[in-house]
C-alpha cells in the first residue's frame, strides 16, 4: 500500500513539475521588453506597432494594426527557448537592423516587401534567435531602439466600430474587431516544423487576414500560409476577386513542410473582399 501511495505521489509530483517547467514567465519578458504580451500555451507573443509612420497605398491610409506591426513571439521547449518575429523598417533603418541583428548573433531569415507602391516605401525583416529567454528580449528590444518604433504605450484611439457581420457571416466565424479594424487568424491542419521543432500559430504559423474600414470601403492585407501547390490556386483566385497579390516568398529557413508566404493587397466593397478571401482560403488546408 505505501508502494502504491509512493508511487500516486511521484506521478502528481512529476506532474506538476512538469506543468510548471511548461509554463513562460511572462512577468520578466514584460520587463524586458517594456510591455504587456499575451502568453498562448507556450508562446510569449508582444506587438510594436509603428504609430509612427503615416503609410498610404493609393490615398488609402494603412492603419499600423492592418499592416504596419512588427512583433516578437518566444517559444518554450522545456529549458530552452526560441525566438522568431517581423520588423517592420523604413527603408532607411534596414542596414542599422540588420547590422545590429548580426552584431548579437540574431538570424535572418527574409528581408521582403509586403505591400507595393505604399508610402513611404517600408520594409519587413523576419529574424530567429535561440537562448535565454530574458537575453532574447532585451536583445531584440535594443534592436527595436535603433528605429522609430514607439516603445511606450500605443496612443488611445477612439473610433466608430464598423459592422462587420456580412464579412463575419461570409468568412463563416467571427473575427476579432479593434477600432475600424477587423482580424483573422487560420492555422493549417498540418504539423509546422521548424528547425526539426513543432510551431504552434502564435509564431506565425497561421494565415493572417486583416481588414480596415475607411468611408465605407475595406482596405485588406495580410499573409497566407501556404503549400507549393495552394500558391498558384490562392493567387487565382484572389485575382479574380480583384485582390491584388503582393508577394510570395519566404519566412522561414528550415521549415517543414516548406511553406510559402503570400501576401496581397485590395480595396473595395467589404462584401466583395470578404468573398474573394474565403474564395482563397478555400484553396488551402486550414481550419476553419
Amino acid at each position: 500500500m505505501k508502494s502504491l501511495k509512493r508511487s500516486i505521489f511521484c506521478i502528481v509530483a512529476i506532474f506538476f513539475v512538469s506543468h510548471a517547467e511548461a509554463q513562460i514567465d511572462s512577468i520578466a519578458l514584460e520587463k524586458a521588453f517594456g510591455r504587456k504580451g499575451a502568453v498562448q500555451g507556450n508562446v510569449y507573443r508582444v506587438t510594436f506597432p509603428r504609430w509612427d509612420l503615416k503609410v498610404s497605398v493609393d490615398g488609402f491610409p494603412v492603419a499600423p494594426g492592418v499592416g504596419l506591426t512588427s512583433w516578437v513571439a518566444i517559444h518554450k521547449m522545456g529549458q530552452s527557448y526560441m525566438m522568431m518575429g517581423d520588423f517592420v523598417m523604413l527603408d532607411t533603418e534596414e542596414p542599422l537592423v540588420v547590422a545590429k541583428l548580426v552584431s548579437l548573433g540574431l538570424g535572418i531569415t527574409a528581408i521582403h516587401n509586403h505591400l507595393v507602391g505604399e508610402k513611404p516605401a517600408v520594409k519587413f525583416l523576419h529574424f530567429s534567435g535561440n537562448g535565454d529567454a530574458v537575453k532574447l528580449a532585451e536583445n531584440i528590444r535594443s534592436v527595436f531602439a535603433l528605429t522609430g518604433t514607439p516603445l511606450g504605450a500605443a496612443p488611445s484611439q477612439v473610433s466608430a466600430a464598423p459592422d462587420w457581420s456580412a464579412v463575419e457571416a461570409i468568412l463563416g466565424t467571427k473575427g476579432k474587431k479593434a477600432g475600424i479594424i477587423i482580424s483573422y487568424s487560420f492555422p493549417r491542419n498540418e504539423k509546422l516544423m521548424e528547425s526539426g521543432m513543432e510551431m504552434p500559430m502564435a509564431m506565425g504559423m497561421a494565415t493572417g487576414i486583416n481588414l480596415q474600414m475607411e468611408g465605407g470601403k475595406a482596405g485588406t492585407t495580410g499573409d497566407f500560409v501556404l503549400l507549393a501547390d495552394e500558391v498558384n490556386p490562392v493567387v487565382k483566385a484572389l485575382v479574380d476577386h480583384g485582390i491584388n497579390v503582393t508577394a510570395i516568398h519566404n519566412h522561414m529557413l528550415y521549415d517543414e513542410p516548406r511553406l510559402f508566404m503570400l501576401h496581397f493587397w485590395g480595396v473595395g466593397d467589404p462584401e466583395k473582399i470578404a468573398a474573394g478571401l474565403k474564395a482563397a482560403l478555400d484553396k488551402t488546408n486550414s481550419k476553419r
